[in-house]
């Protein structure tokens, strides 16, 4: 049988996809265990029963935050996971990432859970209909549902890891050398970036579109980044290749993800929000 310390990973895995939130799913998982220390019957299993709770406490808590999203100043992004090392995220990468996580806002507190513990944790459809309160048919027309949402935002092919850090690497060298044509030529014609400062720190409060403004965007914060003696390195965000900046004092400014599909970048999704940043080591 798995101890707490084995499971709370796995808990935590399932309920940081649910709310996007470092906080908040540690909070859930936190709440899971104190309600199975709690509970007067010993369950057969412990990880059904603690991954059961962890779902609905957090589909509970993403339907208060839906609130708050829809007030919130600018674009609302996840808070971001950096990690030097690919290979402890790369098995559940995809699932992972910010624009995976970004795209999940699209759907339902209970349409998401449906979708992750079906697609991501491979649940049986009796389990997610157990987990969410619904019928094993209710639960397959729940996840088509949402699928058909999520499908909208993916018209894109998949390429390698390797093309995709390729693409990444040689657009940082573009950027760095304020070189727009090459950037341009790397960017896809819809290319977009998202910002999140969430009204606490600088950031653009509407995404950039279209390769050339995105392009001239980021010439024009490579030459504010210099001046202020910002500092990057290419890191691995949310199982993505990533960019961290630092200030001169090593806090971490903000951090962006860098998607790549089709051979070009096709996304920046950048969280300069302190209060998402704040959960990051500071070197």
């Amino acid at each position: 049988m798995e101890t707490q310390e084995e499971l709370r990973p796995y808990l935590f895995a399932i309920a940081y996809r649910m709310l996007g939130s470092v906080a908040d799913a540690e909070d859930v998982v936190q709440e899971a265990f104190l309600r199975y220390h709690a509970a007067e019957v010993e369950p057969d299993s412990p990880k059904a029963y603690l991954a059961t709770i962890t779902t609905r406490l957090a589909i509970d808590q993403l339907r208060s935050a839906r609130t708050q999203r829809e007030v919130y100043p600018g674009e609302w992004l996840p808070e971001p996971l950096v990690e030097d090392d690919a290979a402890r995220h790369a098995e559940m990468a995809d699932s992972l990432s910010l624009s995976f996580l970004h795209l999940l806002e699209k759907l339902s507190p209970v349409e998401r859970a449906v979708f992750l513990l079906r697609e991501v944790f491979d649940y049986p459809y009796d389990d997610v209909a157990r987990i969410v309160g619904k019928t094993p048919a209710n639960a397959r027309q729940i996840l088509a549902r949402a699928h058909a949402r999520i499908d909208e935002g993916r018209k894109r092919f998949d390429v390698s890891l390797a093309e995709r850090e390729e693409i990444a690497r040689r657009v940082m060298a573009s950027w760095e050398e304020g070189d727009l044509d090459g950037l341009v030529a790397l960017l896809a014609p819809d290319a977009t970036v998202y910002g999140d400062g969430g009204g606490k720190a600088p950031s653009i409060t509407r995404p950039i579109v279209g390769a050339e403004r995105v392009a001239k965007a980021l010439i024009g914060w490579w030459r504010h980044i210099r001046e202020h003696g910002i500092v990057h390195r290419l890191q691995t965000v949310n199982g993505q290749l990533g960019v961290v900046f630092h200030w001169p004092d090593g806090r971490i400014a903000w951090v962006s993800e860098l998607e790549v599909a089709d051979g070009v970048l096709v996304a920046i999704r950048t969280v300069s929000n302190p209060d998402k940043l704040a959960h990051l080591a500071t070197s």
